[in-house]
């Protein structure tokens, strides 16, 4: 995060060996920064941007990288927010990369970095979909209220009672999948929900995760 611009980027190598590797630390740093500074639209735009400190684009750079190394190097994606406050984390040694963006009102940045950090913690750990249930995708909640539908009929359960027996199991699949139903995983007395309410109310001004993204090495 620089200049309130948040970016998280996915490289792949081949090894953990090149990946824990100064020099290709630093590229995945440099390209992070053109991601930052020149606001790509894809990763096809990226390549085309100029590097830092030369006038050769990322993909020459790139290909140099992969002739110096001896391995493949592939950049395969990004997301970039410029809007709110965006706090960065990353885990399992760069395996995943989680960033959240927060809306809030005259508050600075500092006094809300500890909270999204462990907002992050938790976006690492628990994987969820969505914020909240309003920005799940309805396909996936109505696969999972089918699921639920067939395993009720196979059960036996009366054909009259299936539809509320699917519409509870989806309740709670919503909570186990939204950010701000799921149990903190420090302490499971409360919701990440409770968790920034208490934040708010200790600095005095509401705070709102916007949205979140999370990027683990080789998952879709």
């Amino acid at each position: 995060v620089a200049n309130k611009v948040g970016v998280v980027i996915e490289v792949n190598a081949e090894t953990d060996f090149v990946a824990k590797n100064d020099s290709f630390q630093t590229f995945v740093k440099e390209v992070a920064d053109v991601v930052m500074a020149q606001n790509p639209a894809d990763v096809e735009a990226l390549k085309a941007c100029t590097y830092p400190g030369t006038d050769r684009t990322v993909s020459d750079v790139t290909a140099d990288k992969v002739l110096a190394i001896g391995e493949n190097i592939q950049i395969r994606r990004f997301v970039r927010y410029a809007e709110g406050v965006n706090v960065p984390y990353i885990h399992m040694g760069g395996k995943i990369g989680v960033l959240v963006n927060m809306e809030v009102e005259g508050i600075d940045a500092a006094q809300v970095t500890e909270l999204g950090k462990d907002v992050a913690m938790q976006i690492a750990a628990a994987s969820p979909l969505a914020v909240s249930a309003e920005g799940l995708n309805p396909e996936v909640v109505e696969h999972e209220r089918e699921v639920y539908r067939q395993k009720a009929r196979e059960e036996g359960k009366p054909e009259q009672i299936i539809e509320k027996i699917a519409e509870g199991a989806v309740k709670k699949f919503c909570k186990d999948v939204c950010l701000l139903d799921q149990l903190y995983i420090r302490d499971d007395k409360m919701t990440i929900s409770d968790l920034i309410k208490g934040a708010a109310k200790t600095i005095g001004e509401p705070i709102t995760v916007v949205r979140f993204v999370r990027i683990q090495l080789g998952a879709e």
